[in-house]
């Protein structure tokens, strides 16, 4: 006669087994939206110094266009905080936006700046209002703000950069 023990798998287990899977996809989806707003901000780069700056702001403005996906989109700004194109804000373009802060006092549009011009790309960190968010019809002072961590791309050989970002 079998005298088989049939356990139960350790619910423990189970658990601790699948918080990792779901914690590795969303690292995996992190490091996906990570490499796309790399992607996105040289390809912008690539576009305007082949095909010129206004082609690029048409581009880069335009909801619909190739700098928009559904995880992130491109905006443009020069090296004074001006911001030049963006798919989404664009009545603030034209504005010096340097004195932008995020929810803890961070100049963030001052960060960016930094980055193009010590480094040429990298990595900010900021408090910000989600897409979702900005829609509400609450006035901005109450929006919730979420981390928002973007990439910034200095355009080779002009005092331009893009940037990217998405939330996390």
């Amino acid at each position: 006669e079998d005298m088989t023990i049939y356990r139960q798998p350790d619910p423990v287990i189970a658990l601790a087994v699948m918080a990792s899977v779901v914690l590795a996809s969303s690292v995996m989806a992190e490091n996906g939206v990570k490499d796309e707003c790399v992607t996105l901000c040289k390809d912008a780069a690539k576009f305007m110094n082949e095909k010129g700056f206004y082609p690029a702001v048409a581009e880069i403005n335009n909801k619909e266009g190739k700098f928009v996906t559904k995880n992130t989109y491109v905006f443009m700004m020069d090296l004074e905080g001006h911001l030049l194109a963006h798919p989404f804000n664009q009545q603030y373009i034209g504005r010096d936006i340097t004195g932008s802060k995020d929810t803890n006092g961070k100049l963030f549009v001052q960060d960016y700046i930094a980055v193009a011009k010590s480094k040429g790309e990298g990595w900010t960190e900021y408090m910000y209002p989600t897409p979702e968010e900005l829609k509400k019809p609450t006035p901005f002072k109450e929006k919730k703000y979420s981390k928002k961590i973007s990439f910034v791309y200095r355009v080779p050989g002009k005092d331009l950069m893009m940037i990217a970002g998405f939330f996390e």
